[in-house]
């Protein structure tokens, strides 16, 4: 049986490219986003996914996702998620849709042997669609979770640079003991900004493969909503994939 490290509501955006009104595909998309509230502590963390979509439990994909930000109140996440203007010298002005939610659920970080799970269960949309299905979204996933070393050196290309990167206290760095790889263990390393880590597809039925009733987990989920957590008003952004999983 897995240990339980935490538990909280976990919520799924999308954020359309800029111009991109009305979505239709993934390929109109910029960025997955997570955000994962933890139910023992007020703060607010906001992940981002590198592909777009969380990795295929199929195909046991390595997807690499970070912390973008930390937060103590929704309303400091506003700007992640509202609409944006950009200026350019070609172009002028351009304007990019606020973030989308896709799905809402509760999610628990559990140790398992050797390493750790991120595992969830949807409370929204009651049938998942086809904006779910492209962003592969499952009604109930686990992964593996690694954090990388931010001591340890990253490929050309990959990775956070500079003032991205993350430093942590002591007491977490040492955590690693000089892997480049550590399990999501304890899972306060997520509450550092530039935490980067690899997600690895690993289940469909994480409540048989966790022994963690992740049932019970969403009844308590159902107290919170994306709307009502996060403090984002339901007139400012197309609600249809929430609800019935199309794209909008």
């Amino acid at each position: 049986m897995a240990e339980l490290l935490e538990d909280g509501d976990i919520y799924f955006l999308y954020r359309p490219r800029v111009e991109e009104e009305h979505v239709d595909s993934l390929d109109e998309v910029q960025r997955l986003l997570v955000v994962m509230h933890p139910w023992q502590g007020r703060h607010l963390r906001l992940l981002v996914v590198g592909r777009k979509r969380l990795p295929d439990i199929e195909e046991h994909d390595r997807f690499w996702a970070f912390v973008d930000e930390v937060v103590d109140r929704p309303e400091q996440l506003h700007k992640a998620l509202q609409a944006r203007t950009y200026r350019t010298k070609t172009r002028d002005r351009r304007e990019q849709p606020p973030a989308r939610p896709a799905a809402e659920g509760a999610y628990v970080i559990a140790r398992h042997d050797d390493h750790t799970h991120l595992a969830y269960e949807l409370e929204l949309p009651l049938r998942l669609g086809e904006a779910q299905h492209d962003l592969s979204i499952e009604p109930e996933a686990s992964y593996i979770v690694t954090v990388k070393n931010p001591q340890a050196p990253s490929p050309p290309g990959v990775g956070l640079r500079g003032s991205q990167k993350v430093r942590l206290p002591a007491a977490l760095q040492e955590r690693f003991h000089g892997r480049r790889f550590a399990p999501l263990d304890p899972p306060g390393l997520l509450d550092h900004p530039g935490t980067e880590m690899v997600l690895i597809g690993a289940a469909h039925d994480a409540s048989e493969e966790l022994r963690i009733d992740l049932d019970a987990e969403v009844e308590r989920a159902e107290r919170s909503t994306i709307f009502g957590d996060l403090r984002i008003g339901r007139r400012e952004r197309p609600v249809a994939p929430l609800f019935s999983g199309e794209w909008a």
